[in-house]
This record gives structure tokens, C-alpha cells and sequence, in this order.
């Protein structure tokens, strides 16, 4: 039986963790990320621009699942990008319904430019951490992010 007394502790110990858990997340994106305004780009942007580098020409729908923004946002993003002439909207030669966003050669120069410190940046950000404890986490944040899916 579940009393009254364990089921504030278990709730108390649920927000405490997720507290923790989102100041983590915002103190590591803020610092992570701060350079990224250096060269003009939002979160978003460099999201587009890295899932698009890693993952090939998608659509916009699939950008947003993959970065975990709204459609309103990615379209601004992408938007923003194309003004910049670093992605390019394509009619779907299978469905023209649908616009599938590429890369430019200016946007793979500029991605291929700046990943490299993205990725030594998160890694130092992550050096606080052992081996064993990153995989911990990163694990422990699947599990999480796959409940009630």
C-alpha cells in the first residue's frame, strides 16, 4: 500500500530530478551553443544545417522530428538559411507535394567548417564526466525520452 507520505517523497524526488535535469540541459545548450551567435546563426539553424550534413537532403517535417522543433520554426529556420543561400528547397520528384531541403555547396562549407568545434565544445562540456558516467546518462535519457511513447 502507497501512503500518503511515500507518494509526496516519490513526487518531491521526481521534480527535484527534473529540475536538475532541465538546469543541466539549459547551463550545457547555453554554453555549448553561445558560439553559434558569433557566426549568425540560432539553434535552430545550426540544427538544419548539422542534421541535414550528417543525414542527407530531407524534408521539412522529418528536420522538425529529428531536432525536435515545430513546423513553425523550422520553416523560419530554414527561411533564414535560404536567404543566406545555405539550404535549397526541391519539389519531390515522387510527390510534389513536398519540398525536400538540401544543403548548398556554401552551406556544407560553412557546416564542415564549424562542426568540428561544435563537437570539441560538447565534448568539453562532457569531460566532467567519466566514460562509464556518460554512458550512464545517455542511456538513463533514452529510457526517459522513450516513456509513454
Amino acid at each position: 500500500m502507497v501512503t500518503k507520505a511515500r507518494c509526496e517523497t516519490g513526487q518531491a524526488r521526481a521534480l527535484n530530478t527534473y529540475v536538475k535535469l532541465m538546469r543541466a540541459t539549459e547551463s550545457v545548450t547555453a554554453r555549448a551553443h553561445r558560439h553559434l551567435s558569433s557566426i549568425g546563426l540560432s539553434f535552430s539553424q545550426f540544427g538544419v544545417l548539422e542534421a541535414l550534413y550528417h543525414l542527407g537532403p530531407m524534408s521539412q517535417s522529418e528536420i522538425g522530428q529529428k531536432i525536435l522543433r515545430s513546423s513553425g520554426n523550422i520553416t523560419m529556420a530554414i527561411d533564414n538559411l535560404e536567404k543566406r543561400q545555405l539550404v535549397r528547397r526541391e519539389r519531390n520528384p515522387a510527390d510534389r507535394r513536398y519540398l525536400i531541403i538540401h544543403l548548398t555547396e556554401k552551406g556544407k562549407k560553412l557546416i564542415r567548417k564549424i562542426f568540428p568545434s561544435h563537437a570539441a565544445e560538447i565534448t568539453q562540456k562532457f569531460d566532467v564526466l567519466t566514460v562509464a558516467e556518460q554512458q550512464t546518462l545517455g542511456r538513463l535519457c533514452k529510457k526517459l525520452g522513450l516513456k509513454d511513447r
